[in-house]
């Protein structure tokens, strides 16, 4: 029987081929809150800075794309339906939400913003940090990267 993270690699490398792109595997354990993701480092090849607080770690692709996985202290005590509700009821300007769903220690969004296409999940650990993982890109890349977002969201998780 295989072990899931090699059905996991399996599936990311089948998504990424359709997707035209030859799969590399990459996982990112973030040292502060232990956030983990899974994503192809053949197509998000630019690592940014990682910020002074250690929360996280930003990688753009050749494309325009982003990928962020990062963490952060649950301080007030939010709840995925409630973080699913704010989001939806926000005015920002740019930013509408066209798809959500929560468990009862995940939520996921996914819309536009700044016209483009967003996919959040965020994991509501009872270690009380909230662990996401967020890809962006421009609305003509959807079919390189709608296949891959399932993937990567899905290999989110904390120690």
């Amino acid at each position: 029987m295989q072990s899931r993270l090699s059905i996991f690699v399996s599936l990311l490398a089948t998504a990424t081929l359709a997707a035209g792109a030859k799969a590399a595997p990459f996982t990112y354990v973030n040292e502060r809150f232990g956030t983990v993701c899974t994503f192809p480092d053949d197509i998000f090849t630019d690592r940014q800075p990682e910020p002074d607080n250690g929360d996280g770690q930003q990688w753009l692709s050749g494309d325009g794309a982003s990928l962020t996985c990062s963490g952060i202290l649950n301080i007030d005590d939010d709840t995925p339906k409630g973080f699913v509700a704010a989001e939806k009821a926000s005015k920002e300007q740019g930013y509408k939400v066209t798809y959500s769903k929560a468990g009862k220690d995940w939520a996921v969004l996914s819309g536009l913003k700044d016209g483009n296409i967003f996919y959040e999940r965020r994991l509501f650990g009872k270690d009380g940090v909230i662990r996401t993982v967020f890809v962006e890109y421009a609305p003509a890349l959807k079919s390189k990267y709608d296949p891959l977002v399932g993937a990567i969201a899905g290999s989110l998780k904390g120690p």
